[in-house]
């Protein structure tokens, strides 16, 4: 047998195609039959490529001395030729070829008969090639011989594809569930690294609150305390939004609520106090009980009318509705001002966006995106509309829903 050919391919890639052959468990079977039926001595599945000659299994019983992942100099072969027309080259002896009669391979080789069907995948690839040699006469030609082959190297083609795709498969999968841990491990460490900070704040402005024998300690420890707590609504949105888009989606947790009006109530209280110099007037008419996320509820409305307290005109009222009737939930935000042009309309519920004319220093532009996520979890709807004569409004709408409780996620 001649020297092997030091191919240039990557040695991953050979192995990864050898393996894969001697994976197909009918490979061996098949050039048995093939050196049966023919009576040559040698058969192949090789890997053939525009840089190299690779065998991937054999049966060899005439010592040829060829074993699976030994390499012929490509050019030394008859396949290379095969795989340029993409045709099998089919020779019953060849001192009596007219096209092969001095061709070097049989030279090389010391062979009389040869025969080369490519292997071409279903999608349209090129693997390589079932050949089958011997230094005596044999007769090839005869159309059983042929249709063996061709039969054979497609059942292998079918083969070759399907276990590509098993392998893609698998890789996806590993790579889903290694990416899934990473952000899983992205969002603790989120929560870790931007709350611990702000708890160590937080505790010293609660030493500086009770220094009340210094009035100045005292109000410097509430603005510090005011700035925690917007700080860590800002935390909090950060981790919505990443829990939305990197982990497995907003979720709530679905249960009977007896008093979504007092809770409601609660939220457009504790920001009446943060903007004293602000008129907010509220229209709530809820009755009965509902199932809904009360937390998210909360943080639907507080997002809801923070955002109309920011963008709003400063000596307007702000008006929050509530309601049940029809078997939905309506909560809506109105405020006066410049009202948002129509021609972003629809961007106001994307992530990190905020109106030009914002300050800097405000919001991540993450709080009506994850109204928005809220609402959808609840399989809700919320819309905006706005113009210069009736300015800005949201409006929410959920289903009352009926579910028993539980917990559901919705997808980023």
């Amino acid at each position: 047998m001649p020297s092997a050919e030091a191919s240039t391919e990557s040695p991953q890639s050979i192995a990864r195609d050898i393996a894969l052959i001697s994976r197909i468990g009918a490979v061996p079977s098949m050039l048995k039959m093939i050196c049966d039926e023919t009576g040559m001595g040698f058969s192949a599945v090789a890997r053939v490529t525009d840089l190299s000659w690779t065998a991937c299994a054999v049966q060899d019983n005439i010592g040829f001395g060829l074993k699976p992942g030994e390499q012929l100099e490509l050019h030394s072969t008859l396949c290379c030729e095969s795989r340029v027309a993409r045709t099998p080259i089919i020779i019953d002896d060849f001192s009596l070829d007219a096209t092969y009669r001095d061709h070097h391979t049989s030279k090389i080789y010391k062979l009389r008969s040869y025969i080369s069907v490519p292997i071409i995948t279903p999608g349209g690839s090129y693997f390589g090639n079932l050949c089958a040699i011997d230094p005596s006469p044999a007769r090839v030609s005869e159309p059983r011989v042929v249709r063996m082959f061709e039969v054979f190297a497609t059942l292998i083609a079918m083969q070759i594809d399907s276990e590509q795709r098993q392998s893609s498969t698998e890789a996806q999968l590993t790579t889903e569930r290694e990416t899934g841990t990473l952000r899983e491990q992205f969002i603790a460490v989120l929560g870790h690294d931007l709350r611990n900070p702000l708890s160590a704040v937080n505790a010293t402005a609660e030493y500086l609150v009770r220094r009340t024998d210094d009035t100045s300690l005292v109000n410097a420890g509430n603005r510090l305390k005011r700035t925690v707590s917007r700080m860590a609504r800002l935390i909090d949105d950060v981790m919505d939004f990443a829990r939305g888009r990197l982990g497995s989606g907003m979720a709530v947790s679905i249960q009977p609520v007896d008093d979504l009006d007092e809770r409601l109530r609660a939220v457009v209280e504790e920001l009446r106090l943060a903007n004293p110099s602000r008129d907010i007037v509220t229209d709530f008419a809820l009755t009965g009980h509902v199932d809904c996320d009360p937390s998210r509820m909360q943080q639907l409305l507080s997002n809801l009318l923070g955002n109309a307290l920011t963008h709003g005109a400063a000596d307007e009222p702000v008006v929050v509705r509530a309601a049940t009737h029809d078997n939905h939930i309506c909560i809506s935000v109105a405020n006066r001002g410049e009202p948002i042009p129509s021609e972003v309309l629809l961007k106001v519920f994307e992530p990190y966006w905020r109106p030009p004319s914002s300050s800097p220093g405000g919001g991540l532009g993450l709080g009506l995106f994850i109204c928005k996520e809220i609402v959808e979890a609840h399989g809700g709807t919320i819309e905006v509309c706005s113009s210069a004569g009736d300015g800005t409004c949201f409006t929410a709408r959920l289903p009352v829903l009926k579910c028993g409780g539980g917990r559901t996620t919705i997808p980023s």
